[in-house]
This record gives C-alpha cells, sequence and structure tokens, in this order.
C-alpha cells in the first residue's frame, strides 16, 4: 500500500513539474523577445527604403516603433477604408538586427485619422490574424521626420493652431465605437479566465499531494 502511494506521489509531483516547466518556458520565450534594432520604411513615393538606426537615430528610431510597436497582437479597433480615402501608403518593417519582425501598412493621411494594417503574414512567421488599427495622430509628423515626402499642410492640419502650437484635434470618426469596446473587454475576460484556470490545476494538484502525504503519515 505504501508502495502504491508513494508511486502516485511521484506521478502527480511529476506531472506538476513538468507542467510549471511548460508554462516557465513559454512564458519566458513570449516574455522576451528580440528587440527590435533598426525601422524600414518603404513607400511609391519614396526614392529607396529607409532605415533609422535605434544607435544612429534613438529619438526618431523610438518614435517610429512607439507608432506600431503595440500593434502585435489584438483583433483590430478599426474597419477598413476605401482605396481612396486611405492615402499615401508607408510601408515599416521592424528589424532585430538584419533579423525582420514585423510589417505594418501605415497611412497617415487616411480619412477620419491615422490607419495601420497588419497583414496576415509577418517576416517573423507569426499568425496574429489580419487587422485594421486606428494609429496614432502624430505618425504623419513622425514619418514626415524620417524623411516621407508629406505635405507639410496636410501635417499640419491634423493638429490645431498647426505643428508646435495649439491642442491636438482628434477627428469623431476616430474614436472606437462600442463593440470595438466589448471586443477588447471579452479579450481580458479570456485571459484572466485562461490564468485562473491554470492557477485553479496547480492548486488542486498540490491539495491532492497534500492529501495523500496526510493520509500515508497516519
Amino acid at each position: 500500500m505504501a508502495g502504491e502511494v508513494s508511486r502516485r506521489l511521484v506521478g502527480v509531483a511529476t506531472l506538476l513539474i513538468a507542467a510549471t516547466s511548460w508554462l516557465g518556458i513559454a512564458g519566458a520565450a513570449q516574455a522576451k523577445p528580440a528587440k527590435p534594432t533598426a525601422v524600414v520604411i518603404s513607400g511609391k513615393d519614396l526614392p529607396s527604403p529607409v532605415t533609422v538606426q535605434a544607435r544612429g537615430e534613438p529619438d526618431l528610431f523610438a518614435a517610429l516603433v512607439d507608432q506600431v510597436g503595440f500593434l502585435k497582437t489584438g483583433s483590430g479597433n478599426s474597419a477598413g477604408l476605401k482605396a481612396a480615402d486611405l492615402g499615401p501608403k508607408y510601408t515599416v518593417v521592424l528589424h532585430a538586427g538584419e533579423v525582420a519582425q514585423q510589417s505594418y501598412d501605415l497611412y497617415p493621411l487616411a480619412k477620419g485619422g491615422p490607419r495601420v494594417y497588419r497583414p496576415a503574414k509577418q517576416p517573423d512567421r507569426s499568425k496574429p490574424g489580419a487587422a485594421w488599427f486606428f494609429g496614432r495622430l502624430t505618425m504623419a509628423e513622425t514619418l514626415l521626420a524620417a524623411g516621407a515626402p508629406l505635405p507639410e499642410q496636410a501635417v499640419s492640419s491634423l493638429h490645431g493652431g498647426g505643428i508646435g502650437g495649439g491642442e491636438r484635434v482628434i477627428p469623431d470618426d476616430a474614436i472606437g465605437t462600442g463593440r470595438d469596446v466589448d471586443r477588447l473587454l471579452g479579450e481580458l475576460r479570456r485571459l484572466m479566465l485562461l490564468n485562473g484556470a491554470v492557477l485553479l490545476a496547480i492548486t488542486l494538484g498540490l491539495a491532492g499531494i497534500a492529501l495523500l502525504v496526510r493520509r500515508r503519515t497516519r
């Protein structure tokens, strides 16, 4: 009897250790992706791609990454527009060394505010799914600073009082709908439920071990 209980204890403990190790490895892999070191911008009106290095131009590099760094995951918060309403497109690709990571299509002069499109196929072979997002209101001036030939008058029109003065004007149709908010809350709820299920499984396993040990020591 004691031998059977011992075998059960070893089996349960092994499963718990394996599950915890797998979760730790998966979490570490997701928490420590390679940091981007360069941004490459291309567009029809650019004679050649523009590369901005983190070491050479840290402020501009950070501003460009800020335009797309938060779009790696998520199901999107904007609907696509007609081609005539999108305006010029600039493709921004984040690189870690010589390796391309993520790619996004930026539309700084889109009707209703800047838009970003995340293609389904990503350079790092991840599959976040194709999605449209509202872009940051600083998109046009950031791309202009990087060398995109955007008309300064169009960039100035995105700001009340022009660049350097006044407050930013947020277009009415650049505000997400209640449906977008509900979708975001749904994703957060699913994430919390998943984490809760993992913690519950570990807790039940530890409780089982404690119960077997208690029975054995009686």
